[in-house]
C-alpha cells in the first residue's frame, strides 16, 4: 500500500486563512479518494505561509473491481424500452440474462467495472480539489484561467511504496506535479527532491522551514517566556496572536525589545491593542509595576547580527505608532476632563440605523429606560440616567475611532478623568456585557440597569422595525442581546416582568406602519424564550420542560420562570414525578375524549358523597391536600415545594386508575369521576401545563 505526498506550493497564504485551507485540502481529497474507491490508514493536513501540505498512509494501490447488477424491463417489452435500458448499462443485447421472477421474466445486467490505479484516480481527484478549492478570496495571474489564494508555482504529488516513490502524472494550467519543493525564501533559497513524507519534513528544517504550525508555536511561545523570565518580565498571553504569529513564519526567531520611556504611561490596554493589531507583537509585562515595558516580535530568519537590525527597524516603526496612540491618548484625556458632552453631542448626527435614529436618540432612549429599570437592579436612577448618557460617549473619541475594539475600556478611563463616580465611570466598559455565553455577566446595579436598558433597545427598535433574524442571518446580532438579556436578569435574580419594560421600551420607538405593538411584544418575548430553551438545555433543562412553564402565567419573569423549569425538571426525572406524568396524561386524554364526545365541560367539580370506591375517597383527599400545599408554595415561589405537592398525588392516582372504572354505566357516578378528573387537571395546572411534557 503507497503512501501520497501532496504539497501546494505558492506565494504568501493569509495566515488568517491557512489553518482552514489545510483541514479542506485534507477534507476534499480524502472525500475524493474514498468515494472513487480509494480507502486509506490515516491522513495529516500541514500549513505554512509558502505551502498546504497533505500526507496519506496506507493508500490503496488501485481501485477494487466492482460488479453492479441491474433490474431491466420484462423481455417481451418494446424495443425502446430496452434499448434505452442497454444504453444506460452500457451493454449490447447479448449481453443481457434473462430471468424468472414474479412479475414473469425479465432482462438483468451485470456490470463488471475493472479497478483503476491509484495514481490516475489521485489526479483526477487533485486537479478537481485545486479547481474548485474553498478561498475566501482568491487571484488569477498571467493568461492561465487558474484561481488561487496568490500564485501557485509548484505541485509535488508524490506516491511511495516499498519499489520506491513516483510522481503522479498531471498538469494544471502549465504546472505539472513534480517531486521537489523549496525551502525558505532567504536562508535556503532553492529546489530539491523527496522521496517520502519523512524525507520531505526532515529536509524542510534543514532548509529552515517547520513544517508544523503547533511546532512553530510552541517555539515561539517557549523562546518569548524564557526571554521575558530572564529579564524578570512576563508575556501577556495571547492564543489568537501566537496562532496568527506562527502563519507568517516558517522559521520563527523570537527577539525582546524595548518600548520607549516616554510611552510607557499609556493604558496597559492600548499598548496591548497598539501592538498587536498594527504589528503583531506581544507585549512584556513587568509584574512589580503592572506596566507593558518590552515587546517581542517575531522574525523570519537568522541574521548576522542576531537580529539587531531587525529590531532596530521594530521598534523605529512602533515608536512612530505610539506617538500617534499618545497623541489620541493626551487630547482625548484633556477633552473628557473639559467637557463630554462635546463627544455626546456628536453623537446626534451619527446614524444608527437609518430606520432607528441617530446614536444620539437611541442614548436618549437607553437613559429613559435605565431610569426605569434602575429600582429593579438597586440603582440610584438619576445615577443610572446619567451612565447611560456617558456611557458610549468614547465612540466620538480618537482613541476609540482608531482601535474600535477599545470602545468601553476607553470610556471608562475618560469618565473617570472628568471626575464621575467610579461607578458610573465602570458602566461604560460593563454595559457592552455579556457579548457570549462565555463573558463575565454584569453584577454592578448601575451596570446591569444600563446593559439591560442598551440591550432590550436593540431587541425591542429592531422588531419594531421589523428587521428579525432569519435562518442563520442575524446582522444585528439579536440572538446574542436577547441571551444577554437572559444572563443579566437570571444571574443577577431580577424580578423583571418583560412584558412591561418592552411596553416601555416601544413607546419611543419609530415603528413600521401595520406594526401592532401588542403583536411585536409577544413575537419578541417568543423570540427571548427560544433563546432561552437553547441557554437552559446546555444545563441539562428538557425543552418540553420549558415549554410547560412557558405555559403557565407570569412566563415574561424570566427569574421565576427558571426556578420553575430547575423544579419541575427536577421532579419529572424521579419515577414519581414520570409516574405522575403518565398518570395526568391518562387523566387528560379520558377527560378531552369525554368532553368532546358528550359536548359538555367537566369542570364543575366532584362531589364526595358519590365516591364508591375507597381509592376515589383517597383521590378526593389527595387533591385537597395538594391544592392546599401548591397554592401558597406557588405564590412564595416556592417551585420545590409545589412540585413535590404535585408529584404526591402520583400514588393516589394510579390506585384510582386501578380500581374504578371512568365511563361507569351509572351517568351520576361517571359524571362526578369525569369532574374528579377535571379537579387533576386543574391541580396540577397550578404547578405547570403537563400537557406540554413529552413521552
Amino acid at each position: 500500500m503507497p503512501d501520497l505526498l501532496i504539497e501546494l506550493f505558492s506565494e504568501e497564504i493569509p495566515a488568517r486563512m491557512q489553518a482552514r485551507a489545510a483541514e479542506d485540502l485534507k477534507k476534499k481529497v480524502t472525500d475524493g479518494l474514498v468515494e472513487a474507491g480509494l480507502t486509506y490508514a490515516g491522513a495529516a493536513a500541514f500549513h505554512t505561509p509558502r505551502r498546504l501540505t497533505l500526507t496519506l498512509e496506507g493508500l490503496l494501490a488501485a481501485s477494487p473491481r466492482l460488479s453492479e447488477e441491474r433490474k431491466g424491463p420484462k423481455v417481451d417489452a418494446p424495443d425502446k424500452a430496452i434499448e434505452g435500458f442497454l444504453r444506460g448499462a452500457g451493454l449490447t443485447r447479448d449481453q443481457l440474462e434473462e430471468r424468472d421472477t414474479p412479475k414473469g421474466r425479465v432482462f438483468f445486467a451485470v456490470i463488471e467495472k475493472e479497478g483503476r490505479p491509484a495514481e490516475e484516480i489521485v489526479a483526477e481527484v487533485l486537479e478537481a480539489t485545486i479547481r474548485n478549492f474553498p478561498w475566501p478570496k482568491s487571484m488569477r495571474w498571467g493568461s492561465g484561467s487558474l484561481r488561487w489564494v496568490r500564485p501557485l508555482h509548484s505541485i509535488l504529488c508524490l506516491l511511495t511504496d516499498e519499489n520506491g516513490a513516483r510522481v503522479v502524472p498531471m498538469e494544471i494550467d502549465g504546472i505539472k506535479a513534480v517531486d521537489s519543493t523549496e525551502g525558505h525564501r532567504f536562508m535556503a533559497p532553492g529546489r530539491f527532491s523527496v522521496t517520502s513524507f519523512e524525507d520531505y519534513e526532515t529536509k524542510l528544517k534543514r532548509a529552515h522551514v517547520v513544517l508544523s504550525a503547533d511546532e512553530r508555536a510552541e517555539h515561539i511561545w517557549a523562546d518569548a517566556t524564557n526571554a521575558a523570565f530572564a529579564a524578570g518580565l512576563e508575556v501577556v498571553e495571547d492564543k489568537g496572536l501566537l496562532a496568527e504569529v506562527a502563519g507568517l513564519v516558517e522559521w520563527p526567531v523570537v527577539l525582546m525589545g524595548q518600548i520607549d520611556d516616554e510611552f510607557l504611561d499609556l493604558p496597559v490596554e492600548v499598548l496591548q491593542t497598539s501592538m498587536k493589531e498594527h504589528q503583531k507583537f506581544f507585549s512584556v509585562l513587568n509584574p512589580k509595576t503592572g506596566r507593558i515595558e518590552r515587546f517581542v516580535t517575531v522574525a523570519n530568519r537568522e541574521t548576522a547580527d542576531n537580529g539587531a537590525t531587525i529590531l532596530a527597524g521594530n521598534q523605529k516603526v512602533l515608536s512612530a505608532r505610539l506617538s500617534d496612540a499618545k497623541f489620541f491618548w493626551e487630547n482625548d484625556l484633556r477633552i473628557a476632563k473639559e467637557d463630554m458632552s462635546v463627544w455626546t453631542d456628536a453623537l446626534k448626527t451619527v446614524t444608527f440605523h437609518n430606520k432607528l435614529g441617530s446614536q444620539g436618540e437611541r442614548i436618549e432612549r437607553i437613559a429613559a429606560l435605565a431610569r426605569e429599570l434602575a429600582p429593579v437592579t438597586g440603582a440610584d436612577a438619576d445615577q443610572a440616567e446619567k451612565a447611560a448618557r456617558l456611557a458610549k460617549a468614547d465612540l466620538s473619541s480618537e482613541m476609540v475611532y482608531e482601535f474600535p475594539e477599545l470602545q468601553g475600556l476607553m470610556g471608562r478611563y475618560y469618565i473617570t478623568a472628568a471626575g464621575e463616580d467610579k461607578a458610573v465611570a465602570a458602566v461604560a466598559q460593563e454595559h457592552y456585557s455579556p457579548l457570549g455565553p462565555s463573558d463575565d455577566v454584569p453584577t454592578a446595579p448601575l451596570s446591569v440597569a444600563v446593559a439591560l436598558a442598551d440591550k432590550l433597545d436593540t431587541l425591542t427598535g429592531f422588531w419594531a422595525i421589523d428587521e428579525k433574524p432569519t435562518g442563520s442571518k442575524d446582522p444585528f446580532a439579536l440572538r446574542r442581546a436577547a441571551l444577554g438579556v437572559i444572563r443579566l436578569v437570571l444571574e443577577n435574580s431580577l424580578d423583571l416582568p418583560l412584558i412591561a419594560v418592552l411596553i416601555k421600551a416601544g413607546k419611543s420607538m419609530p415603528w413600521a406602519e401595520g406594526t401592532q405593538e401588542a403583536d411585536v411584544v409577544a413575537d419578541l418575548l417568543s423570540f427571548i424564550h427560544d433563546r432561552l430553551k437553547v441557554y437552559l438545555r446546555d444545563q441539562g433543562i428538557r425543552h418540553d420542560v420549558i415549554d410547560a412553564c412557558i405555559a403557565m402565567d407570569g412566563n415574561d419573569d424570566l427569574t421565576l420562570l427558571v426556578k420553575r423549569a430547575q423544579a419541575l425538571n427536577a421532579v419529572i426525572q424521579t419515577e414519581e414525578g414520570e409516574n405522575l406524568v403518565q398518570g395526568f396524561k391518562r387523566a387528560n386524554n379520558i377527560l378531552s375524549q369525554a368532553e368532546k364526545n358528550d359536548g359538555v365541560e367537566y369542570s364543575f367539580g366532584a362531589d364526595r358523597k358519590f365516591a364508591s370506591d375507597p381509592s376515589e375517597v383517597a383521590l378526593f383527599d389527595a387533591l385537597e391536600q395538594a391544592e392546599a400545599a401548591i397554592k401558597p408554595a406557588i405564590e412564595k415561589q416556592d417551585f420545590p415545594e409545589a412540585m413535590a405537592a404535585m408529584a404526591a398525588l402520583r400514588a393516589p392516582i394510579d390506585a384510582f386508575f386501578e380500581a374504578v372504572k371512568i365511563n361507569d354505566d351509572n351517568a351520576m357516578i361517571r359524571r362526578n369521576r369525569l369532574n374528579l378528573l377535571s379537579q387533576i387537571r386543574s391541580t396540577c395546572a397550578r404547578a405547570a401545563d403537563l400537557t406540554k411534557i413529552e413521552g
